[in-house]
């Protein structure tokens, strides 16, 4: 009876401090702490959160950590791990929600964000394509390529098929680099090349392709490769 007393005490604690101060004022362990009180309600759950994070790294981490080695953490079952991806289900949805719709160019930092909120925890590569109508607003993004951890494969004409499936008059590229260093590789510059030119004929823009790692962002056209 104690200990519950104890673990119902300090969660209030933690709820009273998130209402009255926000989110700045807690720890990434006690964020996660407070997530976790739902998913695992009758057990001191400081010690899971703590291990989590220092396993991953920070809440993006875990929040991007595969299922399988979510439960390799003790006190993580099955059922806590698929909890646990809901965060990074909600947060791309509501960094999505920024930018669907709107002009890239007026929400650029936005847009950058989303991107970031989708790859910078990913451990192996993906490719991905922003597709844009005639007033530069963001129609759709789709993942066409899958890869290793330091490899997407990238089908130019399956980029136009797609952005002629879409009506879309830009793109703009965005894949991750997981070892970290968001510098583009000669392949992802002959690899840009080669998909600026080959959506030419068909009056398609390519307005930038962004290079994401854990820590920050390349941009093509900012580096002047495009």
């Amino acid at each position: 009876m104690r200990d519950a007393a104890r673990h119902n005490g300090h969660r209030q604690r933690l709820r009273e401090k998130l209402t009255l101060a926000g989110g700045d004022a807690l720890h990434d362990y006690e964020l996660l702490e407070l997530y976790l009180f739902r998913a695992i309600p009758r057990r001191d759950v400081k010690p899971i959160a703590k291990d989590l994070i220092h396993r991953f790294g920070d809440l993006g981490g875990v929040a991007a950590a595969p299922v399988e080695q979510l439960v390799t953490v003790k006190g993580v079952s099955e059922k806590t791990a698929a909890e646990l991806k809901l965060i990074q289900a909600l947060s791309e949805r509501l960094a999505r929600e920024q930018v669907i719709g709107r002009p890239v160019i007026s929400s650029w930092s936005a847009l950058v964000g989303y991107c970031r909120t989708a790859l910078q925890h990913a451990r192996t590569e993906q490719f991905r394509v922003l597709f844009l109508d005639r007033k530069n607003r963001l129609i759709a993004d789709e993942i066409l390529g899958r890869g290793t951890i330091d490899h997407a494969p990238v089908y130019p004409r399956e980029v136009v098929k797609r952005a002629l499936a879409h009506e879309a008059s830009a793109l703009i590229l965005v894949h991750n680099h997981p070892s970290g260093d968001a510098t583009p590789s000669q392949t992802d510059i002959e690899m840009t090349k080669t998909l600026a030119e080959v959506c030419q004929p068909f009056d398609i823009v390519l307005h930038d392709h962004l290079v994401i790692a854990r820590e920050n962002t390349a941009s093509f056209k900012t580096l002047g490769l495009l």
